[in-house]
């Protein structure tokens, strides 16, 4: 049984894995549930970190299910997963960004520029109200409905986006909205890997990354602050704050 309040899922590991970069990400622009595609750094971030998740989830010869949201960034990312493992890909539009209202397209300095009301909310962690989108809850609703629909594996790989994936952990790790700034947000291409144990679902690990790119992926060195990252840092996020998870990726 998992603890009250969560219904039990049909897997027992999750990999949550957030896309690569788009050229939005590191303009610093909220995207929210628009589609701007990865970039060229995106694109090889994640065919490098691809075989690297396999290694360290231990994915080979598991029975696992791949997820993806529907938006083109998360399903690119995807892809160069199940091209590694030969399984089919699976898309599912509730696995999609938090909705971000009318921030979206824009930047956090014109954010910062015309609403500086809720620019300064969200800095501060509160409620951000007016601008539209979604609720923290309603993603965390939404995403958990589809994992109820994952068929019965020993992993699933659910790949998503910066604030759908901080919703996602929180709900699973039964965090209250004083609690949601606990964990930093996944870097582009980062991951997480929680396990069911004891009826409760445990973080076993968290923004995991395959590391710097490698000579045969290397991008002009302009381009090296977003696409080599230590493992736990931002990874080009620019588009929120270190220290939210909300919603921009």
């Amino acid at each position: 049984m998992t603890s009250p309040g969560l219904p039990e899922l049909p897997v027992t590991r999750l990999v949550v894995w957030r896309h690569g970069r788009t050229a939005w990400n590191a303009a610093g622009r909220f995207q929210g549930q628009l589609d701007p595609p990865l970039d060229e750094v995106g694109r090889a971030q994640a065919v490098h970190a691809a075989p690297h998740l396999v290694a360290s989830a231990a994915l080979a010869g598991r029975s696992t299910a791949v997820v993806a949201s529907d938006l083109v960034r998360a399903a690119e990312t995807a892809r160069a997963l199940t091209g590694v493992l030969d399984l089919p890909l699976q898309l599912d539009p509730r696995l999609r960004e938090h909705g971000m209202g009318s921030w979206e397209g824009l930047t956090r300095a014109e954010v910062a520029d015309r609403h500086p009301e809720q620019y300064a909310d969200w800095m501060a962690g509160r409620p951000v109200r007016g601008r539209g989108g979604e609720e923290p809850a309603t993603v965390g609703e939404r995403v958990l409905a589809a994992l109820l629909d994952l068929p019965p594996v020993e992993v699933a790989v659910v790949v998503t986006h910066g604030g759908t994936s901080g919703r996602l952990l929180e709900l699973l790790l039964e965090f209250g909205p004083d609690h949601r700034r606990v964990f930093g947000p996944l870097g582009n291409c980062a991951w997480s890997e929680l396990a069911r144990q004891s009826g409760r679902w445990r973080l076993m690990r968290h923004n995991s990354s395959a590391g710097p790119l490698p000579e045969g992926l290397a991008v002009p060195p302009a381009e090296r602050l977003h696409a080599d990252p230590a493992p736990g840092a931002r990874s080009g996020d620019g588009d929120q704050p270190a220290q939210d998870a909300d919603a921009v990726g």
